[in-house]
């Protein structure tokens, strides 16, 4: 408000002053005379002063003009002049506008639009690193990939924007499937911008889906180097792409390098299941069952799995079922309350014919909400071994058939289970997402043979009789031959079992 006064106020004082002026111009006597041709002209004071204030104006106006040509003849002569800063600013400010535009469409999912505006501001500006980026990715809403390739292609010629347009040939090529395409420009990418998260992780799931494990553990170092990965993550997945590594060299046949990288793997994520596993069977191979055993019960603490129990079978193959009972305890104190302990437990007890100790350690589990289908067919055997009859152990087996199937590899991403392991689930291709849990969507099946212990590890070889007892009576039968363990061969079918 005080602003407003002052500026009403000078108002004021200029139209006084020029007032007084012109007052005492007026007053002042004389004048000036001008003659031209023998005409003369007077001017008063007054006057005098008007004209000379014009004739000023008018020579300003000249000047400009003057100005004005000449730089319009620089113009055409194709020097910068300020018309051609003014039609460059206009042109700039069209080409932002349309910039602008573009990116609002490309942003409401209007491709079309933001393709047409993307040509405009291409064609008003002479920015190819911000108008061929929009014309790509409006291209690409468009449905336009053969123009969106080719905006990604230039953008190579420049450096700034050279991992842009890399990145956007690899997303194309991994949409299309071209794995071997999409792997190599990851691999430039990674190259430009090693610090770049999606590329490493684009990276890693590539060279991991190819076999590249070398490859896969440096990626996933360098994740660990920029920060990008927390330690404790990166110490098992390491360990995970070490024991790929590992199982790639056993199916190639060197045993030693192999038997090097599995037990590193287990170094490095000692309950890693699979590398606890494959650590012992290549100390079983050096002749070390000390370290195996001590490898199996270590994981087994961690999680009990029958993986573990077959493999700590391994380490002893020829023992009696009694003696395997006993050794195997040293495992199951590790986790002696858990389920999977139980289960193995009650096998060998099984095995060992000792029935009504296998009933009291599996009753808890046959008891609980919904037993599985391997709690189930432990059971079935138990009731064979105790002498039930054949209804009450179809009974049991028609009951497994139609309960689930209990802990199983379940990928934490896409939820499908799969009977093995592996580093990368085979339905969602999600690394490191695979579980030893049950899953939430359960199966009605029984275990395969695979998951029952004894018929993993074999039975006992039997002692050679002499020939003469071979025509004797014959005697009965050896405890592991005794059909008290039913794989899936032997559970008879679904129509039998109920009728």
């Amino acid at each position: 408000m005080l602003w407003t006064l002052i500026k009403i106020l000078g108002f004021v004082a200029a139209v006084t002053g020029l007032t007084w002026g012109a007052g005492r111009l007026s007053e002042l006597e004389g004048g000036a005379a001008i003659t031209v041709a023998g005409l003369e002209i007077t001017f008063s004071p007054l006057e005098s002063a008007v004209a000379l204030i014009l004739f000023a104006a008018v020579v300003w106006g000249v000047v400009r003009l003057l100005g004005l040509g000449f730089a319009f003849l620089r113009f055409l002569n194709g020097d910068e002049t300020a018309i051609t800063r003014y039609m460059n600013r206009n042109r700039e400010r069209k080409g932002f506008e349309a910039l602008s535009e573009g990116m609002m469409a490309l942003a409401s999912g209007e491709g079309t639009l933001a393709l047409a505006k993307a040509s405009k501001a291409e064609r008003y500006l002479e920015r190819p690193d911000l108008t061929t980026l929009l014309t790509a990715q409006a291209a690409e809403l468009a449905g336009d990939r053969d123009r969106a390739a080719e905006a990604y292609k230039r953008l190579l010629v420049d450096d700034r924007t050279r991992f842009v347009g890399i990145r956007g040939l690899m997303k194309q090529q991994l949409d299309a499937g071209n794995t071997e395409t999409a792997l190599k420009l990851a691999e430039k990418a990674f190259a430009l911008k090693p610090r770049h998260e999606e590329t490493q992780d684009v990276l890693l799931k590539l060279q991991a889906g190819q076999g590249d494990w070398t490859g896969a553990r440096k990626t996933l170092g360098a994740k660990l180097r920029f920060g990008n990965l927390p330690r404790d993550v990166h110490r098992r997945r390491d360990a995970i792409l070490a024991l790929s590594e590992a199982q790639g060299v056993l199916a190639e046949g060197a045993s030693v390098e192999a038997r090097e990288a599995a037990i590193e793997a287990n170094r490095t994520s000692p309950d890693l299941i699979p590398a606890a596993a494959l650590a012992a069977r290549a100390y079983i191979d050096a002749e070390n069952p000390k370290a195996a055993a001590r490898v199996l019960i270590k994981a087994w603490g961690a999680q009990p799995h029958p993986d573990l129990a077959a493999a700590f079978a391994e380490i002893a193959p020829d023992e009696t079922p009694k003696s395997r009972l006993k050794r195997f305890e040293t495992l199951f104190k590790a986790n002696a309350d858990h389920a999977e302990t139980r289960r193995a437990r009650a096998e060998l007890l099984i095995a060992a014919e000792d029935f009504p100790e296998a009933l009291r350690v599996i009753k808890p589990l046959v008891e609980a909400d919904a037993p599985d289908a391997r709690v189930l067919t432990i059971m079935a055997a138990v009731e064979r071994g105790q002498g039930a009859d054949d209804q009450t152990v179809r009974a049991w087996l028609a009951r497994a058939l139609l309960a689930p199937r209990g802990p199983q590899w379940v990928c934490d991403a896409c939820g499908q289970p799969h009977p093995e392991w592996s580093p990368i689930c085979p339905a969602c291709g999600a690394f490191d997402s695979l579980s030893w849990k049950t899953p939430d969507r359960p199966e009605a099946t029984i275990p395969p043979e695979s998951a029952m212990l004894p018929l993993i590890i074999g039975t006992p070889k039997p002692t050679p009789e002499p020939e003469a007892e071979a025509t004797a009576e014959p005697a009965k039968p050896e405890p592991p031959r005794k059909p008290v363990f039913v794989s899936e061969d032997e559970v008879p079918r679904p129509p039998d079992a109920l009728g």
